[in-house]
């Protein structure tokens, strides 16, 4: 039988016809199956070339440079997503927190209608921060202490961070000071008219505003930015910072306060800080002068910790005490967000510890009330011009009242001067070291709790 020629193609070699001479009998050669035809060899065609075994693993359904940029745009769009995402939750962190803050702009309203009576605003970098502890009892705050009425200026301190932030002073000022109240505008259009009075009533009558003027009018220095703090938050910022250590000299039991500590060193929680410093019956002598070295005590440990354990660089551990720190607050419309409060904490964070001091004004009991606090001068004079002045004041465990005669020292705007002949010793009041700068009673962030310094 003979088989069909296949047709001519190019490469394809036609079937030859053989002759065997041997038998004389015709014999076809069957014709070579076309290239290509054979599965196995389309398979062998198909296959990636040698010595390039990585390849062999690839999809095969899309080129590798389609493969490549469809991997792209998938991580690129991940990437923004990510972006985004994050974004958000900065934003919306940074808007909850910022919504935490009180504005108080009642008080800077009063305040610009009372400008010219308020001391001149200088041209300077360095700022004056009124500090004030609200001692509202409408907020769960009176299960620490025995103190009835309304709201008053349970704690005030007003804090100076010099120019260069090289120092900052902390001057606590005691809330029974009898003080010359001027006359105060209240929100409401009413006036409380000027009087002599115990400090914290200026708060409570007069509110933020008046406690301001009465302040500058007693020290002479011009409040920049004011910052109330409720005191039932502020045992969540001691959570926040998981926990405060400080220095017990005896053992307290006061089921008041939430307190009962064993003495010498303790770490005390929210609850347990804010007994602590409000406690008035039950630690040292039960004066509100003892009180406020604790609260001092307490306020340089805590400044200490934050500086140290770098609380301001760690978003995990700066979070809560943020969080804390602004639901506690009302501040001015200088100090009224986030950003601002951070530069502060900023600022406060360049000053080395031990340039950071806590003092209390000088003060004596009140010659008509011993239950009550008066100035002692010229030592008052001295540490209020110090701080007009821009400069550091010396701190001490103790303190003698310097000579009267150096009253001199003590004029606005000039150095703080003292004599270094001491006289009596009086509660709260500075002594001079033979350099001339006055020495006051107080601390400094940096000292050890219990006195090993």
């Amino acid at each position: 039988m003979r088989v069909p020629d296949a047709p001519a193609a190019t490469g394809v070699r036609r079937p030859r016809r053989a002759t065997d001479r041997g038998t004389g009998t015709d014999v076809t050669t069957p014709p070579e199956p076309p290239q290509g035809d054979s599965p196995a060899e389309k398979d062998a065609q198909d296959a990636p070339p040698a010595g390039r075994p990585e390849d062999a693993a690839e999809d095969l359904t899309a080129p590798p440079q389609r493969r490549r940029r469809t991997w792209l745009r998938v991580l690129a769009v991940s990437t923004a997503l990510l972006v985004l995402a994050g974004a958000g939750g900065l934003w919306y962190v940074y808007q909850h927190l910022n919504g935490n803050i009180t504005t108080d702009n009642v008080t800077e309203t009063e305040l610009k209608a009372q400008e010219s009576q308020r001391p001149t605003e200088e041209p300077t970098s360095a700022e004056n921060i009124l500090l004030i502890g609200s001692d509202n009892r409408g907020d769960g705050n009176g299960k620490y202490g025995k103190d009835t009425g309304t709201q008053r200026s349970d704690t005030t301190i007003l804090l100076h961070l010099s120019a260069d932030r090289s120092n900052a002073t902390a001057i606590s000022i005691p809330r029974d000071l009898m003080v010359h109240q001027p006359v105060c505008t209240k929100a409401d259009g009413s006036t409380v008219p000027a009087r002599f009075e115990q400090f914290n009533w200026a708060f409570e009558f007069g509110g933020a505003a008046c406690t301001i003027r009465t302040v500058e009018d007693l020290t002479g220095v011009r409040i920049d930015h004011h910052l109330i703090v409720d005191f039932n938050g502020f045992k969540n910022m001691v959570n926040a910072v998981g926990g405060v250590e400080v220095c017990v000299a005896h053992p307290v039991h006061d089921a008041q306060a939430h307190l009962d500590l064993p003495a010498g060193r303790q770490k005390l929680d929210g609850e347990q800080a804010l007994g602590y410093v409000r406690a008035r019956h039950s630690l040292g002598d039960g004066s509100d002068t003892e009180r406020i070295g604790r609260q001092q005590d307490f306020l340089a440990s805590l400044i200490k910790k934050v500086q140290t354990n770098g609380v301001l660089l760690n978003p995990v551990k700066v979070y809560p005490l943020l969080d804390a720190a602004t639901k506690s607050l009302t501040a001015d419309p200088g100090l009224n967000s986030l950003g601002e409060l951070y530069k502060l904490a900023q600022s406060l964070q360049k000053v080395p510890t031990g340039s950071i001091h806590f003092v209390t004004a000088p003060i004596e009991p009140y010659v008509a009330d011993h239950n009550r606090d008066q100035l002692v001068q010229p030592e008052a004079d001295q540490l209020f011009a110090a701080v007009r002045a821009d400069q550091p004041v010396n701190v001490g465990k103790t303190a003698k009242s310097a000579s009267p005669d150096d009253s001199a020292g003590a004029t606005p705007g000039g150095p703080a001067t003292a004599s270094p002949t001491g006289t009596a010793s009086a509660p709260g009041s500075a002594t001079a070291d033979p350099t001339g700068t006055p020495t006051f009673k107080g601390t400094t962030a940096d000292r050890d709790l219990c006195g090993k310094d």
